[in-house]
């Protein structure tokens, strides 16, 4: 059913080859060095594969990018997630991408010369500001920050966190209330903000599991204190934020999917590696436990249902738009970041002790890869969600 071309696969085959020789070697100084103190080194292989002609997989042709259509950028996801750098290098990062996405299908031409385009390019860096810590994640229709119109100008007020990459990023997209009266779908709007605009100001870094991180990988709190910005900021139409992010989000999910099963496949060669090189005894290997061979049966068995998932919701979306395939982005959310959690925590307990150090990137990502079952979304949204299409074909075959 999901043929790959001999082109896609020479495609994935070659960023998998650069990923092994050029980015696996520099994961464990950005671990313990941080970001700012490597990001010399990520700028030289960023232009080394602008040179081989594999930049943003996701960019339109026009913008410099490869121009990929969902399905095959979701094989690619998959193999660049491999790598907690593989995104970034290859210039397809959260948060960047998705504001690419809505500024190309958004932005106004001046917009798109000053924002789109050396986003596009990897000369600058962007967050996107929704998440407020008074509200709840999964329903933006009850966020607190305001957007007050004042002549030409919008003024902002409210708090943000969660707000990725906001460290040494250029400009912000902002959702804010402007309309407190407009019904909930139609009360924000997504706002344009330099990171250098008085008002605006980064509060901390939050630290997640004991790492505050650092520019690229990072999770801000902003306050936005009588931020003023020109009307001619707004991003789209007044009150559209909500519909926006919904574009925004919908191929953003197959691709945080890809990029987990990224991460379970080399989670899943750690796994393999320890079993078959860990001597329990001269004579026995921690491959030969058999609770050991069941939890490689269980994670290969898992990541083949979760990679199916993904991809027939990737194809249904090409075929037939987003919102025909609302059920199927569903159910892969919650489903992928539960085998994403159970592959990484299998991994890291065949690595015994070393699986929690940072010498492998198995701690890393149980860090910041916990949290797959919360952004976007938590299970138990989705869950319900898709409980409840189901159950209301069902009642309408009853009636």
């Amino acid at each position: 059913m999901f043929t790959i071309s001999d082109k896609t696969q020479k495609l994935l085959d070659t960023m998998a080859a650069f990923l092994a020789r050029e980015v696996y070697p520099r994961e464990v100084a950005v671990q313990t060095r941080g970001f700012f103190a490597v990001e010399p080194e990520l700028k030289a292989l960023r232009a080394e594969v602008k040179r081989l002609g594999l930049w943003g997989p996701q960019i339109p042709t026009e913008l410099g990018g490869m121009g990929l259509p969902l399905l095959e950028h979701g094989l690619v996801s998959e193999v660049l997630g491999r790598s907690p750098l593989g995104h970034f290098v290859f210039g397809c990062q959260a948060p960047d991408a998705g504001n690419i996405e809505i500024l190309h299908m958004f932005g106004t031409p001046e917009q798109k010369d000053r924002w789109l385009r050396p986003l596009a390019a990897g000369d600058i860096r962007s967050c996107f500001s929704m998440t407020e810590p008074g509200s709840p994640g999964s329903n933006p229709t009850e966020l607190h920050c305001r957007a007050v119109r004042d002549g030409d100008s919008y003024v902002i007020d409210g708090i943000k966190w969660f707000t990725s990459s906001a460290d040494g990023a250029a400009f912000a997209v902002v959702m804010a209330v402007t309309d407190r009266d407009a019904p909930p779908h139609r009360r924000a709007s997504m706002i344009i903000v330099p990171t250098d605009n008085p008002g605006y100001r980064i509060v901390r870094n939050i630290s997640v599991m004991g790492h505050p991180g650092e520019g690229w990988s990072s999770h801000a709190e902003i306050a936005y204190e009588g931020c003023r910005v020109p009307v001619s900021n707004l991003l789209g139409p007044a009150g559209a934020g909500f519909a926006i992010a919904q574009e925004r989000l919908g191929p953003g999910r197959i691709h945080h999917c890809m990029r987990w099963l990224g991460i379970c496949h080399r989670a899943f060669d750690l796994l393999c590696g320890r079993a078959l090189t860990r001597q329990l005894s001269p004579t026995e290997r921690l491959a030969d436990k058999q609770i050991v061979q069941a939890w490689i049966a269980e994670s290969r068995a898992e990541m083949n249902a979760a990679r199916l998932l993904v991809l027939d919701a990737a194809e249904k979306i090409d075929k037939h738009g987003f919102r025909a395939a609302q059920e199927e982005i569903s159910i892969i959310k919650f489903y992928v970041a539960g085998v994403l959690q159970n592959v990484l925590d299998r991994a890291i307990q065949a690595h015994g002790a070393l699986g929690v150090t940072d010498d492998t990137p198995l701690a890393g990502w149980w860090a910041h890869e916990r949290a797959a079952r919360i952004y976007d979304g938590p299970d138990e949204v989705h869950k319900v969600s898709v409980a409840r299409r189901i159950l209301k074909r069902y009642a309408a075959s009853h009636d």
